[in-house]
């Protein structure tokens, strides 16, 4: 396990871009960060930035959980844009992570700030403007990444330790066959996942000092074991060449751990 930066205030969301960029967030102090061949530079956004992912066009969107947004920041011309605040006339619910679909549809957690609340809930927001609760009852959902079929959506839920699996109708907005994937163990639960090319499942266990490496074909595990306990998130090289990268809170690192295996954009 490589040491990539140090003394981060609580890292999490790492995403790659499509120059082999990687993006992570700096939550507690309000940062986006961008590191490639070694170096880094911190983008101050406020708020508490969580969960990223990146658009075709390259725009960095992001959760934040103090401000309750969905956020984005062009690298291109530094601006960074508001999108939505709130549903149905009530403030979001402390967004947490998003993903894309390949429709350019944005969907998100909100759990709030309690493991054990239950009201939790998944945002799908339309790429046209439109923004509809699509899953609902969650304790703490968490981390959300799509499998490279792009249409089986998997959702750790913190709360109850669980991972979940669905499929997802990109044309209705809607999910269907909600079951139950594997329950992940861990003092805490399962934070951020990704997925490798090879439907190979990764997920941060909060808590725990590992990445949790999932076969889905047959669901059996390996551990990765993190200098920290508190494994945030983890995103794959789509080209594998620079391996699965970790971000890890209770040190304030970014890790990266050798692998070919490929991730998905």
């Amino acid at each position: 396990m490589n040491i990539l930066i140090e003394g981060l205030l609580f890292p999490e969301g790492p995403a790659f871009d499509r120059e082999g960029g990687i993006w992570l967030v700096e939550k507690e102090a309000g940062n986006l960060i961008y590191y490639k061949d070694n170096q880094y530079s911190r983008i101050a956004v406020n708020g508490h930035p969580n969960g990223i992912a990146i658009d075709k066009k390259g725009v960095i969107w992001f959760c934040d959980a103090q401000q309750n947004s969905i956020r984005c920041y062009d690298p291109f011309d530094k601006t960074c844009t508001t999108i939505v605040t709130e549903i149905a006339g009530k403030p979001l619910k402390m967004p947490n992570d998003l993903c894309f679909d390949t429709e350019g549809n944005l969907l998100f957690s909100c759990p709030g700030n309690d493991l054990e609340d239950g009201t939790g809930y998944i945002c799908c927001l339309h790429k046209h403007g439109a923004l509809t609760k699509i899953h609902t009852g969650l304790f703490y959902p968490n981390g959300l990444a799509f499998a490279a079929d792009n249409c089986t959506l998997f959702v750790a839920e913190t709360g109850t330790k669980w991972i979940w699996k669905m499929h997802w109708n990109s044309l209705t907005q809607q999910v269907e066959n909600i079951e139950k994937f594997i329950e992940t163990g861990g003092l805490i639960g399962p934070d951020g996942i990704a997925f490798d090319q090879d439907n190979q499942l990764y997920a941060a266990i909060y808590g725990s000092q590992h990445i949790l490496s999932i076969d889905t074909k047959n669901k059996t595990t390996e551990k990765i074991p993190t200098p920290g306990k508190n494994p945030t998130n983890c995103a794959l090289d789509p080209k594998g060449i620079q391996g699965l990268m970790i971000t890890e809170a209770e040190k304030g690192q970014l890790l990266q751990w050798d692998s070919t295996k490929k991730g998905l954009l």
